[in-house]
């Protein structure tokens, strides 16, 4: 079939018609107003050969005269991906000799460099790619425009946009002249315009029954004749939409804080691994003093429910204050801006739940951080003590056990808690860390507050990248092959044997229980998959000027820190006799506790992996038994679902591919909110914008030092390439992203607080950190020359 008219295309169709043709199908379907016309299906395209006669034949049953010759390829106005603008309109084409160039152009239009680069960035498979090629009769419009029944810029479900302008909707579209723009809020509407509040009601009605129709957010273009007649040219969903929170049973707004970044995460989290990411963030909020969260599962990232606690009165007092830590300045002004919101005023029905630390907790808190800052040498020595039983309490069980018994063992492992003698000493250095700054105001400046807790000690995650260094440094012989070689070939040969020994089996004996995102069960460990590791070793290989070797590079921040806090504290003590004495100590301190903050998920780990590895043999003996296709199959289900097919016998085969699908897509998304309301509004997206007129891109500096060098926007640091000087750019890090960190000149990240990974490693190896840029990694290119300035928070490009 090589022509349909377009009442014949179905949603089912989208192979052989297109995204485009497929939807219209289905508007015309449910009654609505689409002129009339025909699709060039793509089993034409394939052949090669425009069906001249059919074609002919279509044409004259419209009628002849101006039509519209529009692409509709099969990867087009889909759910994940609408292609807009990304292949060929041809409008008011008459006759047939034209109506054949059109349809010529519009197939070409499928391989031009814009839309093979939209295809790459959406992960769209080039070979599964068809064109079919829509003919419509041309609309004579009064009015048109572009109609969105969501908000696509703030993502708010509750309101309608509509662009519109006098002629043809290309105009709106193109953005070729001046637009009217509305707002449909159920509101009534004032004459403005080119529409009358009447035709405003009839167009919010539209998009009401597409958007029940088609079950999401619709995308639609549209005209009005001479005669009044509302005719629709397109519908396809609104690719760029976050997801919506769960539904509640609340008739008040929620409003929900993005938790991932804390952990360095702002990618998807598998479902697997999801349960466990719950629990380890209500463990967090609990030291923190904030009980009753509920954590929320929204496009695949964690967020916490925060709607009582800012009804609460006493609560929302401290919840500001409470996130400067480890959520940082872009949270705390989403949730400032959320306190100041009527609907979430106290006394709104919002009712804390155990908010607050039991008498209990607190007393321990109170003795564990006062034992800690009393004796940090202890501490150390307990905290290291403990994270050894948790290492070989994670130890694989001894004999076979059968697959009922791995799940058991699964289901029985409690990752969420840590031992007071490691929760304490962590807390200690962040307050020891955190409240000098605030006792020296006006006598130090953040930048020297920061240079001092630059080069600290006791990091396992400073102690892992520079145990990598080593290893590199030993591997110098093998320089061209670990530099030249792809590192999954060089994975491949090193598990199978056949890569000269480099070390790496001691490095990941210590080490491999780590990697990027780590946090997340359904994430392969280091000891599964080397090649980030093999990939950190080529950028290390990269450093030829021994001056700018890591393990110098820290000694020199090290060694920098102790002379500013020598030269800080008599001038802190002379000024501020009481106050300067306490940040001194503090200070101090924190040189000694401040770096145990990563011991604690260090230790966490291992029992990560260990319930990883059982999952993975459950996951082998449901392939065995024709319920799943790969062993890792099983990290896109509950443990419910294992437990339904371990026991039951339940093929869940279907979910996981559905599962798998979404997983890829969100993994693809460059934004994910701070914090959303229940309508689907990104709080942050209604703040006043704030633009230097040089272009100079402001976040909050996190690590002292001004440097400027070419851009490196890197989105996966397993395959980054990373060469000395490069000035890093990331949505955010992870213990994994760190090593990265040893031949770079900078770090930009969107996300992140003072005292979370990203920053703290910057500090340590005395390399300036810019973190909470908006949109660094888009408004930034790599290759750029910018200048980063860790003092005044700033990044400018060049």
């Amino acid at each position: 079939m090589r022509v349909i008219t377009l009442s014949e295309t179905t949603a089912d169709m989208v192979d052989l018609v297109g995204g485009k043709a497929a939807g219209l199908g289905e508007l015309i379907r449910r009654g609505e107003a689409v002129p009339p016309g025909f699709c060039v299906t793509t089993e034409a395209y394939r052949e090669g050969v425009i069906p001249q006669a059919e074609i002919v034949e279509a044409y004259g049953k419209l009628g002849g005269g101006p039509v519209a010759v529009r692409s509709s390829a099969t990867a087009e106005d889909l759910p994940e991906a609408s292609f807009a603008g990304q292949q060929d309109t041809v409008l008011d084409v008459t006759g047939v000799a034209d109506l054949i160039t059109a349809i010529a152009r519009c197939w070409e239009s499928l391989h031009s460099e814009r839309a093979r680069a939209y295809r790459e960035a959406h992960a769209v498979d080039e070979a599964t790619v068809r064109m079919a090629v829509v003919v419509q009769r041309m609309i004579d419009p009064e009015v048109a425009g572009v109609l969105f029944t969501a908000d696509p810029l703030t993502g708010c479900r509750t309101h309608m946009l509509v662009d519109a302008a006098p002629g043809l909707g290309t105009a709106v579209v193109d953005g070729a002249t001046a637009v009217d723009h509305y707002r449909l809020d159920g509101a009534e509407q004032v004459a403005t315009g080119c529409l009358t509040p009447a035709r405003l009601a009839q167009l919010r009605a539209v998009g009401q029954r597409l958007q029940g129709h088609f079950g999401r957010p619709q995308d639609v273009e549209w005209a009005i004749d001479r005669d009044g007649t509302i005719w629709l040219l397109q519908s396809r969903p609104i690719t760029t939409l976050f997801p919506l929170p769960p539904p509640t049973d609340k008739p008040l707004p929620r409003v929900y804080l993005e938790f991932g970044h804390v952990q360095g995460m702002l990618r998807p989290v598998t479902p697997m691994g999801m349960s466990t990411l719950r629990s380890l963030i209500a463990a967090m909020l609990a030291s923190l003093g904030v009980r009753g969260v509920d954590i929320v599962d929204i496009g695949g990232r964690l967020y916490g429910d925060l709607s009582d606690l800012a009804r609460d009165r006493s609560a929302r007092k401290r919840l500001v204050q409470l996130m400067a830590v480890d959520f940082g300045p872009r949270a705390q002004a989403v949730m400032a801006h959320v306190l100041a919101d009527p609907r979430f005023a106290p006394g709104q029905g919002g009712t804390r739940r155990g908010g607050g630390v039991a008498l209990r907790t607190a007393v321990r808190a109170v003795v564990g951080i006062i034992r800690a800052l009393a004796r940090p040498d202890a501490a150390r020595l307990r905290m290291t003590r403990a994270v050894e039983r948790m290492r070989l309490a994670s130890a694989d069980p001894e004999g076979p056990l059968t697959t009922a018994e791995r799940l058991r063992l699964v289901r029985d492992t409690d990752t969420s808690e840590s031992p007071d003698e490691i929760v304490w000493p962590i807390v200690a250095g962040m307050l020891a860390s955190a409240l000098p700054g605030r006792l020296l105001d006006g006598v130090a400046g953040t930048d020297e507050i920061h240079t001092v807790l630059g080069g600290m000690p006791h990091n396992v995650t400073i102690e892992m990248d520079l145990a990598l260094w080593r290893l590199a440094e030993r591997a110098g012989a093998h320089r061209r092959l670990l530099r030249d070689t792809p590192p999954a070939e060089l994975a491949q040969r090193y598990h199978g044997g056949t890569l000269p020994d480099i070390g790496l089996g001691g490095f990941l004996a210590t080490y491999g229980h780590r990697g990027v995102a780590e946090v997340d069960l359904g994430v392969p460990r280091w000891d599964e998959d080397p090649a980030p590791v093999f990939a950190m070793i080529g950028n290390y290989l990269r450093v030829t000027d021994p001056d700018q070797a890591p393990d110098r590079r820290f000694a020199r921040a090290a060694a920098t820190a102790e002379a500013t806090l020598r030269e800080l504290a008599p001038r802190a003590r002379r000024r501020r006799p009481v106050r300067g004495r306490i940040a001194v100590f503090l200070l101090r301190r924190a040189r000694s506790l401040a770096g145990l903050r990563e011991a604690g998920k260090f230790a966490g780990l291992h029992q990560l992996r260990a319930v990883r590895r059982q999952l993975l043999l459950i996951g082998a003996d449901l392939v065995a038994a024709g319920l799943l296709e790969q062993p890792d199959d099983i990290m896109f289900l509950t443990l419910d679902e294992v437990e339904s097919a371990v026991h039951g016998g339940a093929d869940h085969r279907d979910t996981v591919i559905a599962r798998a699908a979404t997983h890829r897509a969100e993994s693809r998304r460059r934004h994910v909110p701070v914090a959303l309301l229940s309508d689907g509004t990104d709080v942050e997206a209604v703040l006043p914008a704030t633009v230097a007129a040089d272009g100079t891109l402001t976040g909050v500096g996190a690590s002292a030092g001004r440097v400027t060098g070419p851009a490196r926007v890197v989105h996966d640091p397993g395959t980054a390439q990373v060469e000395p000087g490069d000035i890093l750019i990331a949505a955010t890090t992870d213990p994994g992203w760190t090593p990265l960190f040893l031949t770079a000149g900078a770090l930009v990240t969107e996300t992140g607080a003072i005292m979370a990974h990203g920053p703290t490693v910057a500090r340590e190896y005395g390399i300036p950190a810019v973190i909470c840029v908006p949109d660094a990694t888009r408004k930034i290119s790599t290759g750029q020359l910018v200048t980063v300035d860790g003092a005044a928070g700033t990044v400018t490009p060049h």
